[in-house]
C-alpha cells in the first residue's frame, strides 16, 4: 500500500495514471464523496493487489471465497467498498491478494456506544478481533445501568469478533464520578455486590470478559482500586472470562493529578489480563490546540508503560477523531469541536486551507477563516494515514498486544486500509 500525499496540481487521474491504477478505485478505496475534491496536503491510500477476481453472473461472496481459498473476512478486508456486506454484482473487481503484512499480527479492540450506526459497524468488524460495547455505569447502590448491548453483541459474533462488557464510574447523567469510585472502592459490601452484579451479566450474555474502567479515582484511593481489580479477577477468571482495566496515559510512576495517581501502573497492570493505555487528549475541548495524540508523547507513556507493565498485555489507545478550535484560544473559556477525520478533510475542502503536517507530533494540521461580519480563524487537528502509520509502527517497536481504538464511531476508511496492509489481525473467536 502506498500512502500519497496529494500536491498543488493533482487530479485523481494524475495520481492514478502514476502509479498504475484505476482513479475509481482509489475514489472507492479512500470512499471519497467527490473524487474532484482534493485538498492540498491530503492522503489518499493507493492498494496494489496481487490478485483480482471480476464477479460474474451467478457469483456470490461465499462462492468467491471458497473457490479461491480464502476467507469472507479477507474479502471484506481487502475491499473497503463492500462495507462489510455481501452484496457483489457482475463485472465489479474484487482484490483478493494484497501484499502481505509488513509488521506481524496483533490485535484490534474497537469501542462503540450501542447507537453506532449500523452501516459504520459492519464497515468496522472485518478488522476488529473485539468489540467493546460503552458502557455498564454503575449506581450508588451497586447496581448497574445497562445499555441496549444485545444486537451489537449479537452482530459482532456473526463476523468472529469477541464481544466485551465495559464497566465504568459513568453516571446516569453520563459523567466519570470520582465520587461514586471512592464510595464503591471503600466499601467491602459495594465491591461485592458490583462484582457479583458483573459475573451475572457474564453469565446470561455472551461477552468473554470486562474492561475495567474507573476515572478520577484519586491517590488516596490508589490500592482500594487494586484490590477491586484483583477481587474481579478472582472471581471471573475460574469461569473463563478476562479482566481488563483502562489506564490513564502516565509518564511516570508519582506523576501528579487526580486523573492519574489512582492508576498504580504496576499493580493494575499486574493484575489484569490486558492493559489499555489511553494515549489521546493532549488536545481535548477544553484544552490549547494540540494534536490528539502526538507521537513524541505517546512514547513517554509507552517507555513508562512498558517499564512496570508485560509490553505483550498492553493496547495502544489510538483515537480515530479530531478537534476544531476558534482562535485566540482562553483558558477556561474556549470550547474546541470534536469532528471525525473523514468530516475534517472536507472542512479543509470547503474552506480552500492547505493541510499541513507536523513532524514532531506526526499528525496532520489546517487553519482557515470563518469572515461572518468579521473574521475569525480556527485550527484543526486530525488523524489521517500517515499518523495512522506511525501510531501502529509502534505496536511492533514495543512489542505490544494490539490497539484499542477510541472509538469506531466514525468512518475512516483509511485507519483500516493501513492497519489491513501492515498487520495481520489476531482472531479470538472459532
Amino acid at each position: 500500500m502506498i500512502i500519497y500525499t496529494v500536491q498543488k496540481g493533482d487530479s485523481l487521474y494524475s495520481i492514478a495514471r502514476r502509479y498504475g491504477v484505476s482513479w475509481q478505485g482509489i475514489a472507492q478505496d479512500n470512499l471519497l464523496a467527490d473524487p474532484s475534491a482534493l485538498v492540498v496536503g491530503q492522503t489518499l491510500t493507493i492498494l496494489q493487489p496481487e490478485t483480482t477476481y471480476t464477479v460474474r453472473p451467478g457469483d456470490t461472496l461465499y462462492s468467491i471465497a471458497q473457490s479461491l481459498g480464502v476467507s469472507v473476512n479477507q474479502l471484506f478486508r481487502n475491499n473497503i467498498i463492500l462495507g462489510g456486506t455481501t452484496d457483489i454484482r457482475p463485472g465489479q473487481i474484487l482484490n483478493v491478494q494484497l501484499p502481505s503484512p509488513t509488521r506481524g499480527s496483533m490485535s484490534v479492540n474497537g469501542y462503540a456506544y450501542p447507537f453506532i450506526d449500523r452501516a459504520t459497524l459492519m464497515r468496522a468488524l472485518p478488522y476488529l478481533t473485539y468489540l467493546t460495547i460503552f458502557t455498564y455505569g454503575i449506581r450508588p447502590d451497586g447496581s448497574l445501568i445497562e445499555p441496549e448491548d444485545g444486537p451489537l453483541i449479537d452482530v459482532a459474533r456473526m463476523y468472529g469478533v469477541a464481544p466485551v462488557m465495559h464497566l465504568s464510574t459513568l453516571t446516569e447523567q453520563g459523567r466519570f464520578s470520582n465520587a461514586l469510585a471512592r464510595q464503591i472502592l471503600n466499601d467491602a459490601t459495594l465491591r461485592a455486590r458490583v462484582i457479583d452484579n458483573v459475573r451475572q451479566v457474564l453469565s446470561r450474555k455472551p461477552y468473554v470478559g470486562v474492561d475495567v474502567d474507573f476515572e478520577y479515582v484519586g491517590g488516596e484511593n490508589a490500592d482500594a482500586y487494586a484490590a477491586f481489580l484483583r477481587q474481579m479477577r478472582e472471581a471471573l477468571e475460574p469461569l473463563g472470562y478476562q479482566v481488563w482495566v483502562a489506564l490513564a496515559p502516565k509518564v511516570r510512576g508519582n506523576q501528579e493529578g487526580i486523573l492519574y495517581e489512582g492508576h498504580d501502573y504496576a499493580a493494575l497492570g499486574d493484575i489484569a489480563d490486558r492493559s489499555l493505555l489511553m494515549t489521546y487528549e493532549w488536545g481535548y475541548t477544553y484544552g490549547p490546540p494540540l494534536a490528539v495524540s502526538p507521537i513524541n508523547q505517546v512514547r513517554r507513556v509507552l517507555d513508562y508503560g512498558v517499564s512496570v507493565i508485560s509490553p505483550e498485555k498492553i493496547f495502544l489507545g489510538v483515537p480515530n477523531y479530531g478537534y476544531d478550535w476558534t482562535l485566540p484560544y482562553v483558558a477556561g473559556q474556549s470550547r474546541a469541536r470534536s469532528l471525525g477525520n473523514v468530516e475534517a478533510t472536507e472542512l479543509a475542502w470547503q474552506q480552500k486551507a492547505a493541510i499541513s503536517f507536523d513532524e514532531t507530533a506526526q499528525a496532520p494540521t489546517f487553519r482557515y477563516y470563518v469572515r461572518n461580519g468579521g473574521s475569525t480563524e480556527h485550527e484543526v487537528w486530525f488523524e489521517d494515514a500517515r499518523s495512522v502509520q506511525s501510531m501502529l509502527s509502534l505496536v511492533s517497536e514495543y512489542g505490544l498486544y494490539g490497539i484499542g481504538i477510541w472509538n469506531i464511531m466514525r468512518r475512516f476508511p483509511q485507519m483500516w486500509q493501513v492497519l489491513n496492509s501492515e498487520y495481520s489481525i489476531n482472531k479470538v473467536l472459532q
